[in-house]
């Protein structure tokens, strides 16, 4: 007589994708505090000026799709094995952008001029 053991199909860990979102967050955020920083720090707007015809933008931007793969990397290696609750990295990732959005904004920027 034999007898067959069903297996669970087991799901993936979530940490890369808990690891992928709050990611981006993070570099939605730097990307506006640097938005942010050049218009209060005109040291930091003529340092990020890597390509004059498109000013500190050019900065800006490669800064923050650097720091974003980075974090990226260092969060994924932390969590690939792990479970995270995902809403809660949803939530994270949410507040992150939502922060880094506002920054960018002209009202938000110029009220620092």
């Amino acid at each position: 007589m034999t007898t067959e053991t069903q297996h669970e199909p087991k799901l993936p860990v979530s940490g890369p994708a808990a690891a992928a979102m709050i990611a981006a967050g993070i570099g939605a955020l730097v990307i506006g505090i640097l938005t942010t920083g050049a218009v209060i720090i005109e040291g930091l707007k003529a340092a990020l000026n890597f390509w004059p015809p498109a000013g500190s933008l050019t900065g800006k931007t490669l800064i923050g799709v650097i720091l974003w793969l980075i974090s990226w990397a260092a969060l994924n290696a932390s969590w690939k094995d792990k479970d995270y609750d995902l809403r809660k990295a949803f939530l994270i990732t949410l507040v992150l952008l939502g922060l880094g959005v506002i920054l960018t904004f002209p009202p938000v920027f110029e009220a620092f001029e």
